[in-house]
């Protein structure tokens, strides 16, 4: 190809016979015209090269990094066996790309793209990613660094690069950002005003009590670096910024008195000012932590204690505590009375280290230890040591307090001590050590698990029911591992609260599932925590307990369910129900109020008794069920009626069970009885119709055979014969009513046949059409359109359906001429429409005409004759075949039926259906 070629490789010596390792690089020479015409070569000795990278390979297994080389295209050739072992993987795997494998797979895809991004630009590679360990499977953050080696041309040769574990780096920087959390946190809660600045005296925060108190916000703070001398007192702004600058100067801690106007009222209180630097690893402040500490009363109290200095022998005198005070080399130059009276010596006897001749002797050295070191040191001092009574001899527990008195240069001028009393508050102590083995008596014997805490949570104590439940020691429950036992499902939620608990100091309770150690199952326990503060208000321990609630969560749930069922119940919209007291309905669902018409308005406003609502008629029965209701506690169902809101009566089911507990209550039952009603209504007046109808045929027939008997008796055969003839007339009549009602009995036993045929549509529709205007001499019947089609049914069943809707037509549109049948079709559905111009069906009732027995009521209605069964028969064929009917109909002007039959839809031969609307 021409190209430059570069090779490493070993040439043996002629001489020794020792192969070394040369770099060999051959560069083409070319003419004018760009042939190659020499080739220019050198081999460099690169054996020592190699020996240090041998050396560096056996080095390399010794370094605690990681350690891997790869080639100027990515792929590693060798990694130290640190690395290898860490991976539980072979050399060979982990070669060329095998090493992804062991990332975290969150971080291959930013890792690769790192990686080919320095291959290409020849950058060295640095990047943090996670690194599975091959023997636990847990993952470890590494920072991996990887710089090109190269030659003298500049040729990257190969790459070399670390891992270096940063796992501790990575924790301690997520412990950080909780630190700082928790900083924010504590600094709104501490008493103080806190702040923070950056390196260069700059507000970085501020909490709410400096906001509040001085009325000024951070981008306030932030976009003046002196803002904040606006707060304070005009003698103070020299002396803050004075000690500002030399703080930013030289790094030391800044403290400083001064005085800041609350915003609010105008005034000036004194504050302590300190602050301290923040520094990162190499000393570099990093920010400023600061707080204001309101020292009004303080400074008061220094200008009292001036004031009052003249005073203070007099005072000494009154307080109950001995008062002595001390020369700065600690001899003690004065004594009130009661110390003077308590020792029974005089102020002589106790001059300079009089008074320690009546320290205990096992208390001697150490008392005058703590005094010496605080007379050299300037601390004040406080120690407890027994006192001898100089008249009786015995001895008393005193708390030894020194506070040193020092002038405006900071020089100690004097000590000023008390020793109080404090026998009563020791003998307290031992009581309470008394009493906390009293309390790990009464952990034991009390039915709950027991247990107590540090302030951090941590736990330190628990009774020897909880390690009977788990059925560990409690090695295996102290500090966080009770958490072992937990159920996995309320873990989150109980640390959560903890958590919460523990820093905020609030009670702690807590619902929560513990394993049984001894069944392998959890039992439901509620857990109670309260935190024990010191005089201070410091938590210093915490005391919980865990009582077991398995049972009552179990009948809480059984209680749960039961409350479920009975809302189901109550909101059920099939059954009516209320509750009674006394003649008053208290309470009902809303199917009930919906049923009589009534409103929670007036349920809540009283207006709701059962006995006004009872019609007159129905009072004695339902009196008599309620004394029924006394004596058993239930009422049989029986039936009545209710007077509703409007006026009208509902037919209604009632049944009513007692109330067991006070108030004497009782939870009645309605179910609505109307359409049973209404159903035996038309059933009476089905059977007086069809009483009548058939006596009309009969009546006729009767009336034509004893003619014709007569005609034949006066042997007259063509009056006979004409007789006889109108007897045909209500004989099909009777046959068009008989088949109707054996039609209807096999629909409701689910017998009704049905034929499967080729039907034509078209023709079957037009002979319809033909039969029924021979019949009818009143009307003419129109037909429009074609369905050019045809489908599988039962063309007999359809002619009926046809027949029935065409003689309706013409019923119940007396006044009318003509009777219209339109037909049109679609690819899915043939429809046909017959469309009369008569009285009409009102909207209401259009539901119901297709309902057995039904009739529309009304005076011209009972004038036609029927039973109020072609209808119903004529839906179920219709439905039967797939297919829908509808209607649309005004009062007056006529009704239009529509039948839609879908085409592609085929019988079973003899198959039956009775739809559910209909059945």
């Amino acid at each position: 190809m021409g190209a430059i070629y570069e090779h490493e490789g070993r040439i043996r010596h002629g001489q020794t016979g020792e192969y070394r390792w040369f770099f060999t690089r051959g560069v083409p020479m070319r003419d004018e015209a760009g042939q190659i015409v020499k080739w220019f070569g050198t081999s460099t000795d690169i054996t020592e090269r190699k020996r240090a990278e041998a050396e560096i390979h056996a080095l390399v297994d010794t370094i605690p990094q990681f350690v891997w080389i790869a080639a100027p295209d990515g792929l590693i050739t060798y990694s130290n066996h640190r690395l290898i072992n860490y991976l539980a993987m072979t050399l060979e795997q982990v070669q060329g790309d095998g090493w992804l494998a062991g990332l975290h797979p969150d971080d291959r895809p930013r890792t690769r793209e790192a990686w080919q991004t320095s291959i290409q630009t020849g950058m060295p590679y640095e990047v943090e990613h996670r690194v599975q360990d091959g023997t636990s499977g847990g993952y470890r953050w590494f920072l991996v660094r990887g710089v090109p080696q190269r030659n003298t041309l500049g040729t990257i040769l190969h790459w070399v690069g670390t891992c270096t574990d940063i796992e501790d780096q990575k924790q301690a920087e997520q412990k950080i950002k909780a630190s700082e959390e928790n900083l924010r946190v504590l600094a709104e809660m501490v008493p103080q005003l806190v702040w923070t600045k950056r390196p260069d005296g700059q507000f970085a925060y501020t909490n709410q009590r400096w906001r509040d108190y001085t009325g000024s916000t951070l981008e306030q703070l932030q976009s003046d670096q002196w803002a904040h001398l606006q707060f304070l007192h005009p003698d103070d702004h020299e002396g803050n910024r004075a000690h500002w600058l030399h703080a930013l100067d030289t790094g030391d801690m800044f403290e400083y008195e001064q005085r800041l106007r609350n915003a609010h009222t105008g005034e000036y209180r004194w504050f302590l000012v300190r602050a301290m630097p923040v520094r990162d690893e190499v000393g570099q402040i990093v920010k400023w932590f600061g707080t204001s500490t309101d020292i009004d009363e303080q400074k008061r109290a220094e200008q009292q204690l001036k004031e009052s200095e003249q005073n203070l022998r007099v005072l000494a005198e009154t307080v109950p505590q001995l008062v002595w005070t001390a020369r700065p080399d600690g001899l003690s130059d004065y004594w009130n009375q009661r110390f003077c009276a308590y020792t029974h010596a005089t102020r002589e006897q106790l001059y300079g280290y009089g008074w320690s001749q009546f320290v205990h002797p096992e208390d001697y050295t150490r008392t005058l230890a703590v005094r010496e070191r605080a007379f050299r040191t300037g601390v004040p001092y406080e120690v407890e040591h027994r006192f001898r009574e100089g008249q009786t001899g015995r001895y008393r527990w005193f708390l030894a307090r020194a506070m040193p008195v020092r002038d405006e240069t900071g020089q100690i001028v004097k000590w000023f001590g008390t020793s109080t009393d404090i026998e009563d508050q020791k003998r307290t102590e031992q009581r309470l050590k008394e009493s906390r083995e009293h309390f790990r008596v009464l952990a034991e014997m009390v039915p709950q698990l027991v247990w107590t805490a540090r302030p951090d949570g941590r736990v330190d104590y628990c009774n020897q029911r909880y390690c009977d439940l788990t059925q560990a020691d409690f090695e295996q429950i102290r500090d966080y591992r009770w958490r072992q036992f937990l159920h996995p499902e309320d873990a989150e939620h109980t640390l959560a609260l903890r958590q919460q608990s523990l820093a905020t100091g609030e009670l702690f309770e807590n619902e929560q599932r513990l394993r049984d150690g001894r069944t392998g199952e959890y039992r439901w326990y509620l857990t109670r925590a309260l935190p024990v503060r010191d005089e201070a208000g410091q938590i210093i321990k915490w005391f919980g307990t865990s009582t077991d609630i398995d049972d009552q969560k179990r009948i809480e749930e059984a209680l749960r369910q039961s409350q479920e069922r009975a809302n189901a119940l109550m909101n059920s919209n099939i059954i009516g129900i209320n509750i009674i007291e006394g003649e008053q309905i208290v309470d009902a669902n809303d199917t009930f109020l919906r049923m009589t018409g009534y409103t929670r308005e007036d349920l809540r406003a009283g207006n709701m008794n059962w006995m006004q609502m009872t019609p007159s008629e129905y009072r004695a029965l339902t009196q008599q069920a309620h004394q029924q209701l006394t004596i058993q506690h239930y009422i049989t169902p029986y039936e009545k009626e209710y007077v509703c809101k409007d006026g009208s009566r509902l037919p209604v089911l009632v049944g009513a069970v007692l109330l067991q507990h006070p108030p004497n209550q009782a939870i009645a039952f309605v179910l609505d009885n109307s359409a049973r009603k209404e159903l035996e209504q038309r059933k009476d007046a089905f059977i007086s119709m069809a009483s009548h109808e058939l006596k009309t045929p009969l009546t006729a027939l009767k009336m034509q055979a004893q003619l014709a008997r007569k005609r034949l008796e006066r042997q007259s055969p063509h009056e006979a014969a004409t007789a006889l003839s109108r007897v045909e007339g209500p004989i099909q009549q009777l046959e068009r009513l008989i088949g109707e009602l054996l039609d209807v009995s096999k629909i409701q036993a689910g017998r009704l046949e049905y034929l499967q045929e080729a039907v034509d549509l078209d023709m079957l529709l037009h002979e319809v059409a033909d039969t029924m205007q021979q019949i009818s001499t009143t009307h003419t019947i129109v037909v429009r359109g074609a369905t050019l089609c045809s489908l599988e049914a039962d063309k007999g069943r359809l002619e009926q359906v046809f027949i029935n809707l065409i003689s309706n037509a013409i019923k119940y549109s007396p006044d009318a001429k003509t009777v219209e049948i339109d037909l049109s079709t679609s690819p899915e559905a043939a429809t046909i429409r017959i469309r009369d111009h008569g009285q009409g069906i009102p909207q209401e009732l259009r539901d119901k005409i297709f309902e057995r027995f039904y009739r529309v009521s009304g005076a011209n209605q009972k004038a036609i004759p029927g039973l109020g069964m072609g209808l119903y028969i004529v839906a179920e064929i219709v439905r039967h075949h797939g297919g829908d009917i509808t209607v649309e109909s005004e009062v007056g002007k006529g009704s239009t039926f529509s039948v839609t039959l879908p085409l592609e839809r085929s019988l079973k031969p003899g198959s039956t259906s009775v739809p559910e609307t209909l059945g």
